[in-house]
């Protein structure tokens, strides 16, 4: 999750429902997943023939998937500022429920029936072909990289207050240069030291919000928590809706790293259940301080307002703490959206979408080191440019991502009922089928907002992605390039689609 309100890539659920992730079964998936998976990574494209990789324990891969869905609570204020106090906790507390929760149960089912690198993209593969394998991974990766351009624009923006020579200039760009070299060559050295790195960046970076919060408690009065906001402050439920649907989103993007994943079968379910109370427990936690703890000020709830609330409540120490806490945060999420966009390029090389060299891995690290260099290239090619458009049209295409990936889990429940699950969402078929219309409302709300010049830079980018398609289709005729395929696997599923129709 982009740490900003409404280009959060970049961004998180309790409940009875979610509970139930815990109980996934001992058994394994039929399909061959899992061996495939391990013949990849010793025939992966290239004579390297890198070393196994060290699987993702369930630390790590909590905190991986926290930052891929929030990072902190930096970034939530502007749900005060456009609705009140009352409103934002009550978002906090219900939107969850019907966003969160399905997606998080969704990509719990699938990652752990489907648990290869690619996640999502494997999904819609399965469920409908390649085409919209391939339409998946185009939106998704192009969602994922350039979400991860604003994070070092994000961190030199706060840098820029402590060594102002980087406002602007060359100062300012070879800042980003460096940054962005920097951050992506921690993501070269492995999954595992990433995962390490988010545990630590993930502690350090709540510390503030925890101080804050406990030296607040005196100062509480839960009266003010019944705001609905200052009289003559126009509630503003675009940002409103906005700021939720973007801190409380992403939930799928780890799912492209269940190929690196320590017996994901069981580890995915019980890792999105636990992220899941930590995200809840660090948006509402600092919001009930805050709001219970000073007098409200609407307009002041702007991105960045925890820290100035720290200073009132504690003082300039714990200001400066938050502020640098925020730089953390911003690591950690480029951190875990480099490794989702890597490894989901990855997966796309495994399946033939893209050639099989653009899925080699590093001989020493064992990492997809081109899915690592083209995403930063590409983020770092637009972390120059005023992409504000750009991200609005991303998070659209974002939108039809997830309602592919919804379409997709419901098809291949119907399709193939009969394959082993090891989790599966407690529902029938209605059941599923409401679970997803919910958030799938909010989605083409997302989408119906948009602009005149969001709507034609996003027609023009999935143009794009047909056309790609077309491409590698041409390539794969003409032997232009070498591709991994597939058609083994393409053959078992329509098998077993069949069977299942047949035995249904």
């Amino acid at each position: 999750m982009q740490k900003t309100s409404l280009t959060k890539p970049n961004s998180r659920q309790m409940g009875v429902s979610l509970s139930s992730l815990n109980s996934s079964s001992e058994s394994t998936p039929s399909f061959s997943i899992i061996e495939e998976d391990e013949e990849l990574q010793s025939n992966h494209g290239n004579q390297l023939e890198p070393k196994s990789p060290k699987k993702l324990a369930l630390l790590p891969l909590i905190f991986l998937i926290y930052f891929e869905v929030a990072g902190g609570p930096y970034g939530e204020e502007p749900s005060v500022r456009s609705a009140g106090p009352l409103l934002a906790i009550l978002g906090f507390l219900i939107f969850p429920f019907i966003w969160s929760i399905p997606e998080a149960l969704v990509t719990a089912e699938l990652a752990t029936t489907f648990p290869g690198n690619g996640g999502f993209v494997i999904w819609a593969h399965k469920a409908f072909g390649p085409f919209w394998g391939s339409q998946m991974g185009f939106w998704k990766f192009l969602s994922g990289v350039i979400n991860l351009a604003s994070y070092p624009v994000l961190c030199i923006d706060y840098l820029k207050l402590v060594i102002p020579a980087l406002s602007s200039g060359f100062p300012h760009y070879f800042a980003i240069l460096m940054s962005t070299s920097v951050l992506s060559f921690l993501n070269y050295t492995g999954l595992t030291v990433v995962g390490y790195t988010a545990v630590t960046l993930g502690v350090i970076s709540l510390m503030p919000f925890i101080v804050m919060s406990l030296i607040s408690i005196p100062n509480i009065d839960p009266a003010r928590w019944m705001s609905l906001g200052e009289k003559g402050v126009k509630k503003d439920w675009s940002l409103f809706f906005n700021t939720l649907f973007w801190n409380l989103n992403f939930w799928d993007n780890a799912s492209t790293l269940a190929g690196e994943v320590d017996n994901p079968q069981k580890t995915f379910p019980k890792a999105l259940f636990s992220a899941g109370i930590l995200t809840c427990l660090g948006y509402l936690v600092p919001l009930l301080a805050v709001t219970g703890s000073i007098p409200l000020d609407q307009e002041k709830w702007v991105d960045g307002y925890f820290a100035d609330a720290a200073e009132i409540i504690a003082g300039k120490w714990l200001k400066v703490w938050m502020e640098l806490g925020a730089v953390l945060s911003v690591i950690g999420l480029f951190e875990a959206q480099l490794s989702s966009c890597a490894y989901q390029f990855l997966g796309m090389a495994d399946l033939g979408i893209v050639p099989k060299s653009f899925g080699v891995r590093s001989k020493r690290f064992s990492t997809p080191w081109v899915g690592i260099l083209v995403s930063m290239v590409i983020a770092l090619a637009i972390s120059y440019l005023d992409f504000t458009d750009i991200i609005s049209s991303v998070n659209f295409l974002y939108s039809l991502g997830m309602l592919l990936e919804f379409a997709s889990f419901l098809w291949l429940r119907r399709k193939m009922p009969a394959i082993k699950r090891p989790y599966r969402v407690p529902l029938e078929m209605l059941g599923l089928v409401i679970m997803c219309f919910i958030p799938s409302v909010f989605l083409i709300y997302v989408m119906v907002v948009a602009n005149r010049t969001v709507f034609i830079v996003s027609a023009l980018l999935t143009l794009l992605g047909i056309l790609w398609y077309f491409l590698m289709k041409l390539c794969k005729t003409g032997g232009w390039c070498t591709f991994n395929t597939d058609e083994s696997s393409e053959e078992e599923h329509h098998l077993v689609t069949k069977q299942d129709v047949d035995e249904s």
